[in-house]
């Protein structure tokens, strides 16, 4: 996996249906080396942290391979590195090629993906684009974040070596294809209650969708 590019932003205001609404979510590429932290990245911030950052959101990585189909369904559309408010653009790795809980290296950074990214409405602010959320949610091309084990500095070009591989082999995509389509995959669902580099909150939702059909 390749670092093509690194992207931070600061939360500015914009109007969107004639609201005025602080976001993150404008990323933009960063030439020099970025130190990487607990929470963030230097020169990167989220607007609303109780639903985004923390430990478990620390970086959210956007695969490049990506870029081909937006650009054959956004014709219109600039599509330049940052756009899906990622931190890391990436290349050599997609959704269900990577294991919840797989650690990777970059340099003296290490890095553990812990779920996919589940986009709020800011993602049709930066596309000008209200249908951009469903869009992007049914492509299942979702992206991924990274929980940061030990923090340094990155810059694009650099390369992420995969460290280890989780054992539980449950991917990326599986976590999505939970949350949208299989939501009766009751052996699935069950196995993701039990991996604990899942987000407790991803956990819990996961019993509760349990819950509900043991009830029925």
């Amino acid at each position: 996996m390749q670092l093509i590019s690194v992207n931070v932003g600061l939360p500015r205001e914009v109007t969107w249906k004639g609201k005025i609404v602080r976001t993150g979510i404008f990323k933009e590429p960063v030439n020099a080396k970025v130190m990487v932290r607990e929470l963030n990245l230097d020169g990167d911030r989220q607007a609303d942290l109780t639903v985004h950052g923390g430990v478990d959101k620390a970086v959210y990585v956007y695969p490049f391979e990506h870029y081909d189909y937006w650009r054959s369904e956004l014709p219109d559309t600039e599509l330049t590195p940052g756009i899906f408010g990622e931190n890391f653009t990436v290349t050599g790795f997609k959704e269900e090629d990577l294991n919840i809980g797989d650690r990777f290296q970059i340099g003296s950074v290490e890095l553990m993906v812990t779920q996919p990214r589940l986009p709020c409405y800011k993602l049709g602010i930066r596309f000008g684009r209200p249908d951009m959320v469903k869009r992007f949610l049914a492509s299942r091309r979702t992206g991924f974040y990274f929980r940061v084990l030990r923090e340094g500095e990155v810059g694009a070009g650099d390369t992420l070596e995969l460290v280890s591989r989780d054992s539980s082999n449950i991917t990326v995509a599986d976590i999505t294809q939970l949350y949208t389509r299989e939501k009766n995959h009751l052996a699935l669902l069950h196995r993701a209650t039990q991996l604990e580099a899942l987000p407790e909150s991803w956990r819990d939702y996961f019993q509760e969708q349990i819950h509900r059909q043991d009830v029925r």
